[in-house]
């Protein structure tokens, strides 16, 4: 393939969510009507179509992959981390990297609430009733007046911040940096003190924040030991933000009132493991991003990269740029 006959944006094969990759590369074609787009369906393809390309998308790029790439300028990874991407090569190469962060804000922060209001109402006991046919009252909560620690204030949490704000609920946002304030009543860091003492009168726990050496294993014993006991943790982030060993033990001691994982460590969750069996956890095998709106998001940030390149060149800044 010659620069001449090389696609203005390559798309990758890999699609997530089950929704086909397909639709991701109609939608960036939608939007860049002038450009080409092309898709490449089988590893065949892909090396041989980057290989020219300088502008690709997808959910990974395998090192193997990148080899291929001779003029490779910009790839816009289509997750919100880059952790898994092979970044040091990247930045050797000089390739600039995007990520899709926002496009998970509003699907994962309706997760989040859906979460709490599942908790608040005790829907999972009103669920098993009906089960057994059985009419009898049982006692609930209200959200009104409870506080809710959001952990990792980027786009997702900061969209659940939002949808919590007509609940009448006090809210703590815990960042790296807290002089750089948030959409919460307070703001503080990872330092012990005030962690534990957020720790100690939070109602609901949100864990919205991406996996680093300090939020690995954040939730331990020690913290389960601190948190309210009529607390409940959700966890949109990742599976290892929380030790597993920990939280199985604090169900069983009843040191939280409960507990909504949409990620688990080890993932996916073995079929026996005592998880599964807690009627106060509520598990969602990874989905809350799923959205029918996914690729249509990706595709929006692609295509303003694509019209800012196309008008500013290499010297472009360019939307959700975390490389170099």
């Amino acid at each position: 393939m010659s620069d001449a006959d090389a696609p203005d944006v390559l798309v990758l094969r890999r699609g997530t969510h089950g929704i086909p990759i397909e639709q991701y590369a109609d939608a960036i074609r939608d939007r860049l009507p002038d450009h080409t787009v092309a898709l490449a369906r089988t590893p065949a393809a892909e090396r041989e179509t980057i290989r020219d390309a300088t502008f690709v998308t997808g959910m990974t790029l395998e090192e193997a992959l990148l080899e291929h790439a001779e003029n490779l300028s910009v790839f816009a990874c289509a997750y919100a981390g880059t952790g898994h991407l092979p970044l040091e090569e990247l930045e050797s190469r000089g390739v600039t990297v995007t990520n899709a962060s926002g496009v998970h804000g509003p699907n994962i922060g309706e997760h989040v609430l859906g979460s709490i209001l599942y908790f608040t109402r005790r829907f999972h006991v009103g669920a098993r009733r009906q089960r057994r046919r059985e009419w009898r009252h049982y006692r609930a909560h209200e959200l009104q007046g409870s506080t809710v620690t959001v952990i990792g204030l980027g786009a997702i949490g900061q969209a659940v911040c939002e949808r919590l704000e007509p609940f009448g609920v006090e809210t703590i946002g815990v960042r790296y940096t807290p002089a750089k304030g948030g959409p919460t009543d307070e703001v503080i860091g990872f330092e012990s003190e005030a962690f534990d003492d957020a720790l100690a009168r939070t109602d609901y726990l949100v864990l919205a924040c991406p996996l680093t050496e300090t939020t690995h294993g954040l939730l331990d014993r020690e913290a389960f030991v601190t948190i309210d006991p009529d607390a409940v943790v959700v966890n949109v982030a990742r599976g290892p933000v929380i030790e597993t060993d920990a939280l199985v033990e604090a169900l069983r001691s009843n040191w939280i009132r409960g507990a909504a994982l949409d990620v688990t460590d080890p993932e996916p969750l073995p079929e026996a493991h005592p998880l599964w069996t807690f009627e106060n956890v509520q598990l969602t095998p990874h989905n809350a991003g799923h959205t029918p709106q996914y690729y249509d998001r990706l595709a929006d940030i692609v295509a303003e990269n694509v019209c800012r390149i196309d008008a500013d060149g290499a010297d472009a800044d360019l939307e959700n740029q975390v490389l170099p």
